[in-house]
């Protein structure tokens, strides 16, 4: 388990650089033509398309003219933005997004240095310092998780990590969720390394799109309990930071909170936001699944509740956390998978042991294995068809690439809870466990 991940030679680098490429010049050359071409068939209107811009216009009227951010008035200068014009209800191939602002008012503050500038320009250097970031996070996993890996294979993970359909999506957007996934990942980094109160600054700041932090919070809380005497800084830090945040909201938006969830809700609504359960099994099944694999979870945080910051264990229950984030938040959105990178470093360093353990578990690792690759092998696929096929016809599969991406947090947390469970009941006890 200590080794490097991977072992295989250069051919790795020069498969990932491969597909990393795949899937943007399918973007590139596919997606984005073909979303044009649907929007001009249709008459739909096509702005800045940029998810910051919504985020960033709000934050602008607030603290510059002291304006609700979440009043329709509001809304409706952000779809002149987003979109190009104001969404017209009468049409009916209009969206359906109405893309109100939808985060808590303390967003804003994170935003704040950047009102003055114009959008374009403000656009552009977010894009790049998320691609950066995005870059970092993955490197900050691997040392997180404690993998040794050389250079070229660190290399190869990175052209993965930015050829991911998640990545790219979330790049293209502008998503603030590539944000999240940073602080998330530096504040885990923080603690392992004995700074929680960095740590909880950060996790506090991370709640800017709370459904994406409430289950790892939720860890946290049962871990910080477990020792609180050792570990009670990085419940303060956290909560003394929500706390300013909070304040600070009120004073410059007073009664917020309210207007918050009611954006939520209309969100959810114009949306028909569902989750990844929703989408693949329907209520009420999806919420049984999703009752059990959280019940799943919170019984391996409870069993690791006692570990350090610094083990192996504590990282695999982040990981192992964060990818069933995926599974429970109520929206399905691809770009919020790149809180499963971490699951699948684990998965990666451990599978000579999964493989091995069983028939069932090397037929689960490799439907796990089919469903993360095929983004990468369709799109590489259609954007070499692109050069040779007429467009509309290599438009007609655009879809292709995002057939599996619903189902890779499934297998990937599906896999991560019967590794463990295994491991656990296959293994002695080990000491201050209880």
């Amino acid at each position: 388990m200590r080794p490097g991940i991977f072992h295989k030679p250069f051919c790795l680098f020069l498969a990932a650089a491969l597909c990393a490429a795949g899937m943007w010049t399918y973007a590139n050359r596919v997606l984005i033509p073909y979303q044009k071409s649907d929007a001009a068939a249709h008459d739909r209107p096509r702005g800045n398309l940029s998810d910051l811009y919504p985020r960033w216009l709000g934050a602008r009227e607030l603290l510059l003219h002291g304006r609700d951010p979440y009043s329709p008035e509001v809304t409706r200068e952000i779809q002149v933005g987003f979109y190009g014009r104001p969404l017209d209800p009468s049409r009916p191939d209009d969206p359906r997004d109405e893309e109100g602002f939808a985060y808590p008012v303390y967003v804003v503050f994170c935003l704040a240095p950047t009102i003055g500038l114009p959008f374009a320009i403000v656009q552009k250097a977010f894009y790049w310092a998320l691609l950066l970031l995005t870059c970092a996070t993955t490197l900050i996993w691997l040392r997180v998780l404690r993998r040794s890996a050389p250079l070229w294979i660190q290399i190869s993970l990175l052209a993965l990590t930015m050829g991911s359909p998640a990545v790219m999506q979330g790049l293209k957007l502008q998503q603030m969720s590539l944000l999240v996934a940073g602080l998330i990942a530096i504040a885990i980094a923080l603690l392992v390394t004995d700074r929680p109160v960095a740590a909880g600054i950060l996790l506090a700041l991370a709640s800017i799109k709370p459904q994406l932090v409430a289950l790892l919070l939720c860890w946290l809380a049962i871990w910080t309990m477990a020792d609180w005497r050792r570990r009670y800084r990085l419940a303060l830090s956290f909560l003394a930071t929500m706390t300013i945040l909070m304040a600070a909201s009120e004073w410059y938006l007073p009664h917020w909170i309210p207007r918050f969830w009611r954006a939520i809700h209309e969100y959810w609504h114009y949306t028909a936001s569902a989750s990844v359960m929703d989408n693949l099994f329907g209520a009420p099944w999806s919420w049984v699944f999703e009752l059990l694999a959280c019940v799943a979870v919170m019984g391996v945080c409870w069993r690791e509740r006692r570990q350090a910051a610094n083990t192996d264990s504590f990282a695999f229950t982040v990981g192992l956390v964060l990818a069933t984030t995926i599974l429970v938040v109520p929206t399905c959105a691809n770009y919020n998978q790149v809180l499963v990178i971490p699951a699948l470093l684990v998965l990666a360093s451990e599978r000579r042991a999964i493989w091995h353990r069983s028939i069932a578990n090397r037929v689960l690792f490799a439907i796990t294995t089919g469903l993360v690759f095929w983004p990468w092998i369709s799109s590489t696929a259609l954007a070499g068809l692109s050069f040779v096929l007429p467009q509309q016809t290599v438009e007609r599969a655009w879809a292709v690439p995002f057939w599996t991406v619903i189902q890779i947090p499934v297998g990937v947390a599906a896999l991560m809870l019967v590794h463990y469970y295994q491991s656990t009941f296959a293994a002695p006890a080990r000491p201050g466990k209880s």
